[in-house]
């Protein structure tokens, strides 16, 4: 027999992802800063110069104001070489890009602007975990592929493939011969 839809296999599953980040709409923020000028309209986007001192960039989606703090719409795109850094607006429900005239200034909050520096010294490690260097990453042994873990104290590998106990010229069921 079938269980009702309301309690069914695999649903009610609701609120998973996004762990409640992004998506909601924060309100004005309490200061704006000058982020860049309108240079034109483009397939009802507008684009825009950057203009921060502080050679910082906007996040992709942060909230675009008028000075009067009137949300008018989001980063869509950031494009541009490093001295001459561009970035698109898409415009919120009712607002239109025709509408504005070249060179008007939008602002956007300070704490959505990201320093230059993180994207022009790459030497820097940005944070998290990262897959770290070929050594480090050398999981399972001697053997090919990608190993994973020995199953606690067995002889043979039961992680993802490769193994210390091998079958057939030590290589493991890694990637194979070239």
């Amino acid at each position: 027999m079938r269980a009702p839809s309301s309690m069914g296999r695999g649903r009610g599953r609701g609120g998973r992802g996004g762990g409640g980040r992004g998506g909601r709409d924060e309100g004005p923020p309490s200061v704006v800063v000058e982020v860049g000028q309108l240079m034109h309209e483009c397939e009802s986007e507008m684009v825009c110069k950057l203009t921060e001192k502080e050679s910082k960039i906007p996040h992709f989606n942060a909230g675009i104001f008028l000075e009067n703090k009137k949300k008018i719409g989001k980063v869509d795109e950031i494009f541009g070489s490093i001295h001459n850094i561009m970035f698109t607006i898409k415009s919120d429900p009712g607002i239109l890009a025709k509408s504005f005239q070249k060179d008007d200034k939008f602002f956007i909050a300070p704490e959505k602007l990201l320093p230059l520096t993180r994207f022009t010294q790459p030497g820097k490690p940005s944070g998290g975990r990262g897959r770290g260097n070929a050594a480090n990453r050398r999981v399972g042994g001697r053997s090919g592929g990608r190993g994973g873990r020995s199953g606690f104290g067995r002889t043979a590998n039961t992680g993802r493939g490769g193994g210390r106990v091998t079958r057939g010229g030590g290589r493991g069921r890694g990637r194979g011969r070239f």
